[in-house]
């Protein structure tokens, strides 16, 4: 059995290949280019990589062109957590000395002796990888957005109050095209001050409103017009200055995340698991995208349900030492899963009765926190879903949530 591993860097990387027994058959020093690629496939080939018999690769990161053109095939790629790397490096050398071929040799030692310890990448189909990077995307622009918007807020905060009052008619507030479109025009409250009732009505035409133009463009008026403090002039106008500033931020940032949002909502009703996920109560497009881009799409990811659980930090964690015991929540896990099933469970209380009373339960018979019923909840769905996705069967509410009269105790 020859075992490979590659230390990663961002121009060059570094190969090494062992045996069974530790030894060092080949090491190389390659360019992230497709020289450099060339050369490993064919390193790779020399000692006996065939498409029957691959050899697994180690290597610290799951992305970019290097791990895809591993992955074309058979073959396993392990995706080593660099900090269980440097764990691994202390059982070879106790000096803490560090080098690149150093690093490489460790890996592969870590394939070699600890192989069944450890997850190899999930072999997801192209559509499912695409919809996760969409979905990732998305939620990254919808997150910036947000950063943005809290940004702009504060600085509104300190010289135009009456915008954030103005904002405070729409839902969303700041994100709204009608709000950013008045900014635009007026970026200073002395200058919102001096609109008219045309001028707000030009603007909220702009920003795409077709109803009720006349009520909210006398609304905002009132707004402007009424008594607020004011910055000295100066000060007032370099501070609208810098207001315009994040203003083009935030309407960048709007458009990649409707931009993208639109672009999942193409690509993830493609996806033969669509139907599924998108039974389960609290689950849209959006939120659904970033589920099945998370757990994707190979069948054979998960033994069972608990590793699925326990790969989205929804079961708890028992650390016991003696006669200390506790059970707590999970601090290691899929960070975006997670939070999709924080969103989920709490979108599922109002879309479920079945959820609902489970989530009541929760909350009045054992006594758990909000976050702890909405954890429990997420975990309870969470296993629904993959018995669901194994099984190619929708969403059923009776047999999700069964009645207490029905004589079936819930899990």
């Amino acid at each position: 059995m020859i075992y490979c591993s590659i230390d990663w860097a961002e121009k060059t990387h570094d190969v090494a290949l062992v045996d069974d027994t530790g030894q060092l058959l080949a090491k190389r020093h390659i360019t992230d280019d497709a020289a450099g690629y060339k050369i490993l496939l064919d390193l790779l080939a020399e000692y006996g990589d065939t498409e029957e018999t691959p050899i697994p690769v180690a290597i610290e990161t799951s992305r970019g062109l290097l791990v895809a053109v591993l992955r074309a095939g058979k073959r396993k790629v392990f995706a080593i957590n660099p900090m269980a790397a440097a764990r691994y490096r202390d059982r070879h050398s106790v000096s803490r000395k560090k080098s690149d071929p150093g690093d490489a040799l460790v890996l592969a030692n870590i394939l070699r002796t600890d192989m069944h310890a450890h997850r190899s990448l999930p072999d997801d189909s192209d559509l499912a990888r695409a919809i996760a990077v969409l979905a990732r995307a998305q939620q990254d622009a919808t997150r910036n957005r947000q950063q943005i918007a809290n940004q702009l807020r504060s600085l509104l905060r300190e010289y135009y109050p009456s915008a954030l009052t103005a904002a405070d008619v729409w839902k969303n507030g700041l994100c709204r095209p009608e709000v950013r479109e008045i900014l635009r025009a007026a970026p200073t409250p002395t200058r919102a001050a001096q609109l008219t009732r045309t001028q707000l009505q030009t603007a909220l035409k702009r920003a795409g409103r077709q109803r009720g133009i006349k009520a909210d463009a006398e609304q905002l008026r009132d707004i402007f017009r009424a008594d607020w403090a004011h910055q000295p002039l100066l000060v007032e106008d370099a501070l609208g200055k810098q207001m315009l500033a994040l203003l083009v931020q935030l309407e960048a940032a709007c458009a990649a995340a409707d931009d993208l949002a639109e672009a999942v909502g193409e690509a993830f009703p493609q996806h033969p698991d669509a139907e599924t996920i998108l039974s389960f109560p609290g689950l849209g497009i959006q939120l659904g995208a970033r589920v099945l881009a998370e757990i994707g799409d190979d069948r054979n990811r998960f033994a069972d349900a608990r590793g699925l659980k326990a790969y989205a930090g929804s079961s708890p964690i028992t650390r016991a030492s003696g006669k200390k015991s506790a059970i707590t929540c999970r601090w290691v896990k899929n960070d975006r899963l997670n939070h999709a099933g924080y969103l989920w469970s709490f979108s599922a209380i109002t879309a479920s009765p079945g959820a609902k009373t489970h989530y009541r339960r929760r909350r009045d018979e054992h006594g758990d926190w909000h976050a702890a019923a909405q954890r429990n909840l997420f975990n309870r769905l969470i296993g629904q879903l993959y018995h669901c996705l194994q099984h190619g069967q929708r969403f059923n509410e009776a047999v999700a949530f069964p009645s207490p009269s029905v004589g079936v105790v819930a899990a």
